[in-house]
């Protein structure tokens, strides 16, 4: 008899964890998925609910949690600026607290135990693409530090817990990904300006768009998930994942006015402070290690994504004009 897998996701009515329990349960797996819906949302998850094997529970990863599980992926943690700096307490205790329950948890049960890092751990970099080997330049007591510094001393944790402990782990660095049920008002730059195309406002530029950012479309980087959850424990990473295909912030600008149709301007502002001017992974290890690199052009991820919103749009629309019972 088939023993099915039991995966815990935290964050999975998120952005990412909702992909990433689709293809669990796809791949056979019984997945748990926890989600407080600080930035996740039921709507991105009930496509699942009938599912047998799938299960929700509310719960916030900054309480210990008592349950049974063969493999943990932890994902749970505000991922956007507007989003991680609006408590910036809660995010870093999200981070912090939430490693150490899920670790905790991990040791109890043996299970094997993913950490959702990011390209936010090298800071604004001096090396340029990032490889696994930089250690970054964070400021340690800027407003994104909430969420550079949680993740760098979450990954601390880990690796701690691996050498004390023996624990299984895996710890993916991801880069910026985009895609359908992304949070239509997480300040990200894909999601900001397609939303502001559709909706024909002036497309918001910080700075003068010279600044360059590396897109993954979801798929892509849920596939590197599960290979390296699956790879052999002496790959613990850290591991780049992302899309090495460079962009300004300007050219995406003009590529999504243009596939959306839309007649919106570019609005300059000025820069954040703590910005990173470049962004790009070095995906050399991953590439080697998993025989895994992205497959999705940006057009292609943006054609679904686009599609998404403005069925999104409309529905909020709808909603705010009666139109829906």
């Amino acid at each position: 008899m088939h023993i099915r897998k039991r995966v815990l996701v935290t964050g999975g009515a998120g952005f990412l964890g909702s992909f990433l329990c689709e293809r669990l349960l796809n791949d056979g797996c019984d997945v748990l998925c926890v989600d407080n819906y600080f930035t996740g949302a039921r709507r991105n998850i009930t496509h699942l609910l009938d599912n047998p094997y799938f299960e929700l529970m509310r719960h916030d990863v900054t309480f210990p949690l008592y349950v049974e599980c063969d493999e943990i992926y932890n994902l749970a943690c505000p991922a956007s600026p507007i989003h991680y700096q609006h408590d910036p307490v809660q995010t870093t205790k999200t981070s912090i607290h939430g490693a150490i329950n899920m670790l905790g948890l991990a040791k109890r049960t043996r299970a094997k135990i993913f950490q959702a890092s990011t390209s936010e751990v090298y800071g604004d970099p001096e090396v340029h693409p990032q490889n696994e080997a930089y250690w970054g330049r964070v400021n340690p007591i800027g407003r994104r530090a909430c969420y550079d510094e949680g993740k760098r001393c979450a990954e601390t944790l880990f690796f701690d817990y691996h050498r004390q402990h023996g624990l299984g782990i895996k710890v993916a660095r991801i880069f910026n990904t985009y895609g359908p049920r992304m949070h239509p008002n997480d300040g990200r730059v894909v999601s900001n300006f397609i939303t502001q195309a559709l909706r024909g406002k002036p497309i918001t530029v910080y700075g003068d768009g010279s600044q360059t950012r590396s897109f993954c479309y979801v798929d892509d980087l849920i596939e590197g998930f599960v290979r390296l959850m699956d790879a052999p424990d002496e790959v613990t990473g850290p591991m780049n994942l992302g899309n090495p295909g460079e962009f300004t912030i300007l050219e995406l600008a003009e590529i999504v006015i243009e596939m959306t149709g839309s007649r919106s301007s570019i609005d300059f502002k000025p820069l954040p402070g703590d910005d990173p001017t470049q962004r790009k992974p070095d995906i050399t290890f991953a590439r080697e290690t998993l025989g895994w690199e992205p497959r999705v052009a940006l057009r292609d991820g943006l054609k679904s994504t686009i599609a998404y919103f403005d069925d999104l749009l409309r529905e909020m629309d709808d909603i705010s004009l009666g139109r829906l019972n």
